[in-house]
């Protein structure tokens, strides 16, 4: 049931063929993350590096790179998992077909962690300096894990049950770190580990931590799932693995994952704090320097033989879009038990996740009435936007499914489509502004603060969209290369972003005036502005990645004849989008055309990726 470490896990994936091992010299700078993220691309298999330049240990990419092997590694709990999801929403289940749910008390026995007097994690140990130097990204401030679980527990209350796993980002050296006597520990807002932190502050003392590495595969997934509050990740990872976790307390230190191929033991000082990054992050750029917590190491243990296991992170997709997809599979039909009034929801893996979240909800508020509109899909945003990790969304829009059974926001252009012909420019849009939001977004004020909206649609359509512009439209110096990029959505060009942070270009002031005076425009709700209109209105994937990890609610929406009333915005004509890069924002990832060359090299024919990449 289920693998016990990292090398059952890779033996198995090679026995059926989706294992490639790649025995020449690999750099872990720079190579060995283009290496993956172009395997990861062409639906390539896991990767097994041999020979890692001035390492001794090698490493292990790709583990996730494809839904069907996800399925594959976890095929021995899947079911019962999908049945403990089953009576969470219907505890009767079990009445009506006990005989389908009789694992699911030994599943829950294995929620238990197991305490063992030793493991194979505590056989060697050695220094950070002797780790994988990963570096992922030209710009990147040093070596990252990148696949790393956090393990915390509560200050004063020791234990399993208080305990928290997460994926925090861990910078091994660079900047000012001391060498093989500190790491950087990167997390962003709103993560278990927060409260653990808080908690050793008060207290005065440091907060003890564990990073593993490697390990069950279960373990790896438990540090990214987005569990209520309370439940620990760590027994989750105990019923997808299909056995008890063992671990094991070295005198000084918090329980270690016994099968674990690596341990970095140690604490963070309550007081101290130092710059960590850049680092190529998930929504497509770089997130820039800024202080966060150090961890002092006491120890590094490994196994015999350990593997180091790794990912790349960019612009979607890459391989934790396949974590994601994976993660609403198991847990999307438990929306509705968490947000009440809520059927669905998307989070947008092409435009960064958090930025944009689609969500299908219920409008029943006042049943009666001849014309719906959004009332209980309000209190339905406003619950997404106070509870679990969509709290961090910066676009909520949702729609009733009452217009539309067939509504799902699986299908975006289709979810536009429906939303842009019911939307009330006047009335649907709802701001929160100063307000926390995800760190690695750069579009807000500061670090951790911008704004937010929600654009509820609900009744019958109330335009037509279009399709083509009939004439051409006179706009403002500066502003051309028009383009629609789907019905109801115009694309244009402007001229570089020259503003300072917070605050608005009176230039967009001037392309409303001009998009006022036009002919009519009714059946393009929505325009968006871009650095470059031909590449941003090319793919749906372009569109979102741009309009939405670019732009600030607050900020950079406009509006064709805008208004405010008892403070409240609104336009009577297009929605205008500014979604250009703006003098303040992280720059984007490029990738190193020399790096990529080699890679082009291991793929021609002869080589170890030839017939992959």
């Amino acid at each position: 049931m289920g693998y016990h470490n990292l090398r059952a896990c890779l033996t198995d994936l090679e026995r059926v063929g989706q294992l490639r091992r790649i025995d020449v010299e690999v750099e872990a700078e720079l190579l060995a993350g283009a290496v993956q993220r172009r395997v990861f691309l062409s639906g390539g298999p896991a990767l097994l590096f041999t020979r890692v330049r001035n390492c001794a240990f090698p490493m292990a990419a790709n583990l996730f790179g494809t839904l069907e092997r996800t399925h594959f590694i976890f095929r021995d709990t899947l079911r019962t998992l999908e049945n403990l999801f089953r009576l969470k929403i219907d505890p009767l289940e079990a009445l009506k077909h006990p005989l389908k749910y009789l694992g699911a008390p030994r599943a829950l026995w294995h929620t238990q962690p197991r305490r063992v007097a030793t493991g194979p994690v505590l056989e060697c140990e050695t220094n950070i300096s002797s780790l994988p130097r990963l570096i992922s990204w030209p710009r990147d401030g040093g070596p990252y894990v990148t696949l790393p679980q956090v393990y915390t527990e509560r200050p004063g209350r020791p234990g399993f049950r208080d305990s928290n796993l997460g994926m925090y980002r861990v910078q091994l050296s660079g900047n000012r770190y001391r060498a093989d006597e500190e790491v950087g520990l990167h997390y962003q807002i709103h993560r278990g580990i927060g409260p653990h932190h808080a908690e050793a502050i008060r207290r005065g003392e440091p907060l003890r931590v564990n990073i593993f590495v490697g390990g069950p595969p279960a373990m790896t997934l438990a540090a990214i799932m987005p569990l209520p509050e309370g439940l620990p990740e760590i027994f989750f990872a105990g019923v997808l693995a299909g056995h008890r976790i063992p671990m094991t307390t070295p005198e000084g230190c918090l329980p270690v994952l016994s099968e674990a191929d690596f341990c970095i033991c140690g604490s963070v000082d309550p007081d101290v704090q130092l710059p960590e990054g850049p680092f190529g992050d998930h929504l497509g750029y770089y997130s820039l320097a800024h202080d966060f917590p150090v961890m002092r190491v006491d120890k590094v243990l490994h196994r015999k033989n350990a593997i180091w296991p790794f990912t790349t992170v960019g612009r979607p997709p890459q391989e934790d879009t396949v974590f994601g997809t994976f993660i609403h599979e198991l847990t999307g039909s438990l929306v509705p038990t968490v947000f009440s009034g809520v059927h669905e929801v998307h989070a947008v893996d092409a435009a960064g996740v958090h930025p944009l979240l689609l969500a299908v909800g219920s409008e029943r508020y006042v049943p009666y009435a001849r014309d719906r509109q959004p009332q209980e899909l309000l209190t339905c945003a406003m619950n997404l936007l106070g509870t679990t990790q969509t709290s961090l969304s910066k676009y909520v829009l949702i729609a009733a499914r009452e217009d539309d059974d067939r509504l799902t926001a699986k299908d975006i252009p289709g979810f536009f489509r429906h939303l842009l012909e019911r939307l009330d420019l006047s009335r649907d849009l709802h701001f929160v502004t100063r307000t926390t939001m995800d760190t690695l977004d750069y579009s807000g004020i500061s670090l951790n603060q911008g704004s937010k909206v929600i654009l509820a649609a609900a009744g019958r359509p109330r335009r037509s969209l279009a399709s083509r512009l009939d004439r051409e439209l006179s706009l403002p110096e500066g502003f051309g290369g028009l383009r629609v990029q789907s019905p109801g959505i115009l694309v244009l060009q402007g001229p570089p972003h020259d503003r300072e942070r917070d605050s608005q270009d009176p230039r967009l002031e001037d392309l409303c005036r001009a998009l006022e005076q036009a002919e009519d425009l009714s059946g393009f709700p929505l325009v968006v502005l871009a650095d470059d209109a031909a590449l941003t209105s090319a793919s749906w994937e372009n569109f979102l990645w741009v309009a939405f990890t670019r732009s600030d609610p607050a900020t950079d929406l406009y509006g064709v004849r805008a208004f405010t009333h008892c403070k409240h915005w609104g336009c009577h004509g297009p929605l205008v989008m500014d979604a250009r890069l703006k003098t303040y924002h992280a720059p984007p990832l490029t990738p190193d055309p020399e790096v990529e060359r080699r890679v082009d090299e291991l793929g021609a024919p002869g080589g170890p990726l030839h017939g992959i990449i």
